[in-house]
C-alpha cells in the first residue's frame, strides 16, 4: 500500500498513521507526501519541482524517494526528509506542479516501482472535501490537484481518499467536515473509519517529534483526550479538538469527487498547478498558493 500525505507540509504524518494501521496486520505499507513546505518552512512560494530538489532518487518525472538528505537547492529540508531519518526509511516524495495528469502518472510511477497494490491519499483536517464558500478555508489547492488524478489512477490502482484529523487544521470545523463526510457517504463513498490505535498514537507521536505539523499534533491529542478549542498557527487558526479528530475516516475517491469534493472536480482538467489555482480563483476561492505569493510580495517591499 502506498499512503500519501496530500496537503502539503505535515499531511505526510497523517499519512503515517494509515500506513502504521495496515502494518500492524502484516501488510507492507510506504508513506509520501509532496514537495509543498508550508511558508513557514520554506519561505519561496509554492511546491518545488523536483529539479530544485537535491539528494532524491528520482523515479519518474513528478516523484521521488526522499532520504535523510533531501533538501532543496536552498537548503530546506522537506517534511518527507525529516521522517525518512525518523523512520529510517524512504518515503515517496511527489511534484504537485504539473497538475493532474502528471500527479497521477507520478503516483502511479511509484506504486510501480514499490510494489503497492493499493494507493491511499489522505488529507488532514478534510479541507479536502470543501464546497469553496467555507469561511475557515485556507489551502485548498494542493489536496485538489491530487485528489483530481484519482479517476485516471483507478484505472490502473484502487485509489481510497483517507481524512484524517477532523478541523485539526482549524480551517473547516469538525461540524463542517462531518457533513461532507455525510454528503460523500449519502451517494455510496463511506468504506469506512478507524482511529489512532495506542500502538499506532506511538509511531505517529515519533512522527510529530519529528515534522513540524501543528494539525496532525493536534489529531495526536485527540487520541490521547484532549477536548475543546485550542489556537494554532499563531493564534490564526483555532482548533476544536473532539475525540472524532483521533479517526480517519476512508471514503471511494471518486465518489467523493462526484459528490462533496467540488474544488477537485473543479480542477480535474488543469494542466499545470497554476491553471488549477486559476480555476479556483475563477470560483472566488482563494488558496495557499495566492496566500504565500501575496506574503512574499509584501516581504520584498518591505
Amino acid at each position: 500500500m502506498l499512503c500519501l500525505g496530500i496537503g502539503g507540509g505535515g499531511d505526510v504524518v497523517g499519512a503515517l498513521a494509515t500506513a502504521e494501521l495496515v502494518r500492524g496486520r502484516g501488510r507492507a505499507a510506504v508513506v509520501g507526501g509532496t514537495t509543498w513546505e508550508r511558508s513557514a518552512i520554506d519561505p519561496e512560494p509554492g511546491p518545488r519541482t523536483l529539479d530544485e530538489v537535491l539528494d532524491a532518487e528520482r523515479l519518474a518525472p513528478a516523484v521521488a524517494l526522499a532520504g535523510p538528505r533531501t533538501r532543496t537547492r536552498s537548503g530546506v529540508r522537506f517534511a518527507e526528509a525529516r521522517l525518512a531519518e525518523a523512520l529510517d526509511e524512504p518515503v515517496v516524495l511527489l511534484d504537485v506542479n504539473g497538475g493532474p495528469a502528471a500527479i497521477e502518472h507520478g503516483i502511479a510511477a511509484a506504486a510501480a516501482h514499490l510494489g503497492c497494490d493499493l494507493v491511499v491519499l489522505v488529507d488532514v483536517g478534510g479541507d479536502v472535501l470543501a464546497h469553496g464558500g467555507e469561511p475557515g478555508l485556507g489551502s485548498p489547492l494542493c489536496d485538489a490537484v491530487v485528489l483530481a488524478a484519482a479517476p485516471a489512477l483507478a484505472r490502473r490502482i484502487p485509489v481510497v481518499l483517507g481524512v484524517f484529523g477532523t478541523g485539526c487544521d482549524g480551517e473547516l470545523t469538525p461540524d463542517e467536515v462531518l457533513a461532507r463526510v455525510a454528503e460523500v457517504a449519502a451517494a455510496g463513498g463511506l468504506l469506512g473509519a478507524w482511529g489512532l490505535t495506542p500502538e499506532v498514537a506511538q509511531r505517529v507521536e515519533t512522527a510529530v517529534d519529528a515534522v513540524p505539523t501543528e494539525a496532525s499534533a493536534q489529531a495526536l491529542a485527540c487520541a490521547r483526550g484532549a477536548h475543546g478549542t485550542v489556537e494554532i498557527r499563531g493564534g490564526r487558526r483555532t482548533v476544536q479538538r473532539t475525540p472524532v479528530g483521533a479517526l480517519t475516516f476512508y471514503l471511494d475517491a471518486e465518489t467523493a469527487l462526484r459528490s462533496a469534493a467540488r474544488l477537485a472536480r473543479a480542477v480535474g482538467g488543469a494542466t499545470s498547478l497554476d491553471d488549477a489555482n486559476a480555476k479556483l480563483g475563477a470560483l472566488g476561492v482563494t488558496t495557499e498558493l495566492d496566500w504565500e505569493r501575496r506574503a512574499s510580495a509584501a516581504s520584498r517591499r518591505s
